[in-house]
Parts: C-alpha cells; sequence; structure tokens
C-alpha cells in the first residue's frame, strides 16, 4: 500500500504540495502521492505537473493517514517521493 511506501521511502519524502511541486520542477520526484480528500483546486497543480514531467500519480484515501506515514501530526495533501 503506498502508505507504506512513503513510511519506508529509501531517499526520503517531501511533504505538501508547494514542496512536490519543487521536486517535480527539479526532476526529483519519482512518484507523486495524493489524498483523496484534498481539496482538488490545491492538488491539481501538482498532479498536471506530475503528468507533463511523466511522474507516476497514487492516490490513497486520507491527508491524515498519508500524514502519519510521513511522520507528521497533521494531513498532507501531497507527498513526493524521492529518486
Amino acid at each position: 500500500m503506498s502508505y507504506e511506501k512513503v513510511a519506508k521511502a529509501e531517499n526520503g519524502v517531501v511533504i505538501g504540495t508547494k514542496q512536490s511541486i519543487k521536486a517535480l520542477k527539479d526532476g526529483r520526484a519519482k512518484e507523486v502521492i495524493i489524498a483523496a480528500d484534498a481539496d482538488a483546486h490545491i492538488t491539481e497543480k501538482v498532479i498536471d505537473l506530475a503528468k507533463e514531467n511523466d511522474v507516476p500519480v497514487t492516490t490513497v484515501d486520507s491527508m491524515k493517514k498519508l500524514g502519519k506515514a510521513c511522520g507528521i501530526d497533521v494531513g498532507a495533501a501531497a507527498v513526493a517521493l524521492i529518486k
């Protein structure tokens, strides 16, 4: 499951839409994980940029669970796994 993938990411993750966008622009992101319960206007730029760069996008059901998998106490709308 994607939560486990985030928790066990070997090269680390960047948390949040702004940091995910930055990682995508820099070519450091190998996969983007988006929370389905996040507002679409917040995540659509990340999704569009990932598609432009041929980076796979995975959707999970919960911002809260995604944040917890990253080791933070708040929800995360987007997370990028780093190459």
